[in-house]
Order: structure tokens, then sequence, then C-alpha cells
């Protein structure tokens, strides 16, 4: 299954330029996601945007195939990327700046989605797990009857990308999906729970 990595946001709060490159504990951050997906047997590619030109280096001297969308919002570059990769079945859709998240979280995603018949799925956290800046995230959801935050990894069909799709949503309660990087707070945040969970 292609794993499509959402890499085209100016990371703004964080203020270390692109945001996909930010270090954590030496390495660019969109590499752990990247690194992730592969383990779990998926075939990553890059959504860029204007604002991420660096990133778009970066993909090409790893050898990451990726693809710059227009920059006009996150689902508009969403729809406009999976529509040019001509995807037809199922694939990920994930942020690019969750680097706790392991092969292990999207291989229990990947279980629970595959046996729901439905056609999308989405991943959801406690709101009382969610850590740093993501605290005053504020959309929430219920989701098995708890108070739930989006975690930033989806499954969407390609083909009905242009629509609406019948959605199960998957709560998860692992500290790898509690935490993604918007300020230099929450960058060390991750960069300690890295260190304490190689």
């Amino acid at each position: 299954m292609r794993a499509l990595i959402m890499a085209g946001g100016c990371g703004s709060r964080l203020n270390l330029g692109e945001k996909p490159l930010a270090s954590v504990c030496g390495r660019p951050m969109i590499s752990y996601v990247i690194e992730a997906f592969k383990n779990a047997g998926c075939e990553p590619v890059v959504g860029t945007s204007l604002n991420t030109p660096m990133t778009q280096n970066w993909c090409r001297a790893h050898t990451i195939p990726f693809f710059r969308s227009s920059g006009s919002g996150y689902i508009e570059d969403l729809v406009e990327t999976v529509t040019e990769l001509e995807e037809s079945g199922p694939l990920f859709v994930s942020v690019c700046d969750i680097p706790c998240i392991n092969a292990e979280c999207i291989l229990e995603i990947l279980h629970e989605y595959s046996g729901s018949g439905l056609e999308a799925c989405s991943t959801w956290i406690p709101s009382t797990q969610v850590k740093a800046c993501r605290e005053s995230m504020p959309y929430r959801e219920q989701v098995d009857g708890i108070e739930a935050c989006p975690a930033g990894i989806n499954i969407l069909r390609g083909d009905c990308i242009d629509r609406p799709q019948q959605e199960l949503k998957i709560l998860l309660a692992t500290p790898r999906l509690c935490l993604n990087i918007n300020t230099r707070q929450d960058l060390k945040e991750a960069e300690l729970f890295i260190k304490n969970n190689p």
C-alpha cells in the first residue's frame, strides 16, 4: 500500500525553516515517518508544495518519490496529489510531524481497517493524552464514548477521493501518536521520547 506523507506546510509556529526537515535527534523529522511506513511494508511518497523546496531536494537526494502540489491547502493538496498519482485503491495519508510513530502503530491501523469493510478510516487519540501544544487543539470528537483528537493518519480510497467516504474511526491510546511537532517545546518532548524509546 502507498503512504502519502503530506509535507507542504510552512511550519511558521516552529520557526526552524522547512518543518519536514527540522532536526529530531540529528535526523530530519520526516525521515522517521518515512522509515516507519517502509518498515510496515508501505511505499512512501511525499506530498510537497512551493513552501518546501528543500524538502523536495532532500527527497530527490534520498530517492524518495515526491509530488509538488499547488499549495492551496491541506485537503486541496491531498486531493490534487492522489489524483495525480492515479491511485485507485486504498492508501495511507499521514502528516509529516509525528516522528515518534513506528511500524507497529501503522500495522495496527491497517489491521483494523482491513477487517472493517469500509472505504476509509481515521485515527484518533484520547484528548487527555495529547501532549504539548496539541492541548489547545480545537477539533475534538467522541470516539467510542471518549473525547478524542485526530492523530493525523488516515486511510482513503484513491478512486473516491473527490467525495466523502464511509469511515471507520480508530481510537488508539499509544503514546507514539500523542505528540506532533508544532513548537520547539514539542521538539524537545519528541527527542526525549525517542531517546527513551528507541
